[in-house]
C-alpha cells in the first residue's frame, strides 16, 4: 500500500486569489499515470496545475494562520497531482456557493466537499462520491441534557448555511413537530470553526456537522460529545462527492484517478489515517445521483 500522506508537503506561495490564500499541496511517493495525464484538459497540462476551491472545514480542510491547508483533502489532492503529474492548488473560500459559483465561473476545477451528490446539480457538475456520512450534533462535554438526538428539539443548533447537514436538520425539526416537541432553532454560520464557537460561547446549545467531522473533533480536542441522526428522526445516508464542472471534461479523468487509488491502497490508508474508515465506501461512483 502506498499512503500519500507520508510525502505530503506543503509550501504557502504568499499570494492571494478569490477570497482567501492559496497553497500548493506536493507529494512524491505515488507514479505518473501518463495514460490519465495526457487525457487532461489542454488548459490544466498547460498551467500544471489543478486549482481546488475549499472552504475551512476540518477534517477535510484546516487553515493554519499562514494559509497552509492540511486535512484529508489536502491528502487526496496531493495523492492526486501525483497521479496526473500535477500540481495541486487550493484556493480558500468562504463556503459551498462561492466554491460552485467559482467553479462555473472558471475560476476553480474542483471542490471536494463534503458537498451531497444531488441529481440538480450534476446537471452542471460531475461528481466523484468518495466517501458517505450521516449528521452529528456536537456539544460541549460537560453539557447536560442532550443525550439522544430527541433531546435536539426546540434547540438552537449551529449549521454551516446551504450545507448538507442544514438539510439533515431540517428533517429533524420535522421529525420534532410531527412527534409534537418543539422544532429546532437554526443557527446559520459560515464555517464549522463558527459552528463549534457558537456552541463553547453558549450562543447555540450543538453544532451540526457531518460525522466525519464529528470524529475529528472528538478525537483532535476531547472536549466534545456527540449524537448522530439517524433515519428514525428523518436522517439519510449521504453521498459526498467531490464535484467538478462538466464543461471542463475534468470529472472522467478523475474519477479514472480515484478508482487507481481505491485499487492501490491509497484510499483506505488515508481514509484509516483520519478514522474515517465507517464513513468509507467500496468504490468511487461517477454521478451517483443521476438516474441510470
Amino acid at each position: 500500500m502506498i499512503l500519500a500522506t507520508t510525502a505530503l508537503g506543503l509550501a504557502a506561495t504568499g499570494c492571494t486569489v478569490g477570497s482567501g490564500p492559496t497553497t500548493l499541496a506536493t507529494a512524491t511517493d505515488l507514479p505518473v499515470a501518463q495514460s490519465l495525464h495526457d487525457a487532461l484538459p489542454q488548459a490544466i497540462k498547460d498551467a500544471g496545475v489543478i486549482r481546488f476551491a475549499g472552504d475551512s472545514h476540518p477534517p477535510y480542510r484546516t487553515v493554519a494562520p499562514d494559509g497552509t491547508v492540511t486535512g484529508i483533502d489536502a491528502d487526496f489532492q496531493a495523492a492526486i497531482g501525483q497521479v496526473l503529474g500535477v500540481k495541486t492548488q487550493t484556493i480558500v473560500v468562504a463556503g459551498l456557493p462561492a466554491a460552485l459559483q467559482g467553479m462555473l465561473g472558471n475560476r476553480y476545477d474542483a471542490f471536494n466537499g463534503p458537498v451531497k451528490a444531488t441529481a440538480e446539480r450534476e446537471r452542471q457538475f460531475d461528481t466523484i462520491t468518495w466517501m458517505t456520512t450521516r449528521t452529528a450534533y456536537v456539544l460541549p462535554s460537560e453539557s447536560t441534557g442532550i443525550a439522544r438526538v430527541e433531546d435536539l428539539c426546540g434547540k438552537r443548533i449551529a449549521v454551516v448555511t446551504a450545507s448538507v447537514v442544514e438539510e439533515q436538520l431540517n428533517k429533524l425539526s420535522r421529525f420534532c413537530t410531527q412527534s409534537k416537541r418543539q422544532a429546532t432553532q437554526t443557527v446559520g454560520l459560515d464555517d464549522t470553526n463558527a459552528t463549534l464557537l457558537a456552541t463553547r460561547s453558549g450562543r447555540a446549545d450543538a453544532a451540526g456537522m457531518t460525522e466525519a467531522a464529528a470524529i475529528d473533533v472528538k478525537q483532535k480536542q476531547g472536549a466534545y460529545k456527540y449524537v448522530t441522526q439517524t433515519e428514525a428522526q428523518g436522517a439519510t445516508k449521504d453521498d459526498l462527492a467531490l464535484y467538478v464542472p462538466k464543461s471542463s471534461k475534468l470529472g472522467p479523468v478523475l474519477q479514472q484517478v480515484f478508482e487507481e487509488l481505491f485499487q492501490d491502497g491509497t484510499y483506505v490508508g488515508i481514509m484509516s489515517r483520519w478514522g474515517l474508515n465507517q464513513v468509507s465506501v467500496p468504490k468511487p461512483v461517477f454521478n451517483a445521483a443521476t438516474p441510470r
